[in-house]
C-alpha cells in the first residue's frame, strides 16, 4: 500500500470530532509511509488531513480542477498539486493514483465521489478496496439505504461486500488489508 485516496468534506463548520478524525488519519498515513491522494482543498477536513499528513512527515498529492485552482481553493503547501480540466478528470485521476479509497464524512461531493467509486467497482472497472469511515454514525443512513437497495433487488447481496465500514481512523489500514478481493470479472453479475 503506497497511496490512498481520501474523499472528505471542505466545510469549516462541522463538529471538531470530524476534524480530529481527519487529523488522526493523516498522521497514520505519514507514520506508515502512505501518500495521501485527495481533492487538493485547503479547508475543512480536506485541509486538515493534508496538513496532518505533511506535519507528520508524510506526502500529500492534491488533484484539483482548474476552476477551483483559479478561485484559490487549493492547498499551497502540498508535496504535489495536479491541476486538471474537469471534475470528471479529477475523480478519475484520484482513483488511478491510489491503491485504495477511503471516505471520511463530507457533503454531496464526497458522497458523489464515493458512489462513483462503488459503481465503478460494481462494474469491474476498479477492484481497489473501499473503506467508509462511519464516525459518529455519519454514514449510517446511507448504509441503510444501500442495504435496502440489496433487499429490494436493485443490487445483489454480494455487492454489499464492495466496501468495508469502520468507525475510527486506526481501523482504516487493517480494513484495507483485510478487504475481500474483488475481481473485475464480477461485472458479469453487475446486472440483476
Amino acid at each position: 500500500m503506497q497511496s490512498i485516496c481520501v474523499y472528505c468534506g471542505s466545510s469549516t463548520q462541522v463538529d471538531s470530532l470530524f476534524f480530529d478524525t481527519a487529523a488522526e488519519l493523516g498522521k497514520i498515513f505519514a507514520e506508515n509511509e502512505i501518500k495521501l491522494i485527495y481533492g487538493g482543498g485547503s479547508v475543512g477536513l480536506m485541509g486538515t488531513i493534508a496538513d496532518s499528513t505533511l506535519a507528520a512527515g508524510g506526502k500529500a498529492t492534491g488533484i484539483i480542477p482548474r476552476f477551483m485552482y483559479e478561485e484559490n481553493w487549493c492547498h499551497t503547501n502540498l508535496s504535489e498539486l495536479v491541476i486538471v480540466e474537469t471534475m470528471h478528470e479529477r475523480k478519475q485521476k484520484m482513483v488511478q493514483m491510489a491503491d485504495a479509497l477511503v471516505a471520511l464524512p463530507g457533503g454531496c461531493g464526497t458522497m458523489e465521489e464515493l458512489f462513483e467509486a462503488i459503481t465503478w467497482k460494481q462494474l469491474g472497472l476498479i477492484t481497489k478496496p473501499i473503506v467508509i469511515v462511519n464516525v459518529d454514525d455519519y454514514y449510517t443512513p446511507l448504509l441503510k439505504m444501500l442495504t435496502s437497495a440489496a433487499d429490494k433487488n436493485f443490487m445483489r447481496e454480494k455487492h454489499l461486500q464492495m466496501w468495508q465500514v469502520v468507525t475510527s481512523p486506526d481501523e482504516v489500514l487493517p480494513a484495507i488489508a483485510n478487504a475481500p478481493e474483488w475481481d473485475s470479472n464480477y461485472r458479469k453479475f453487475a446486472a440483476i
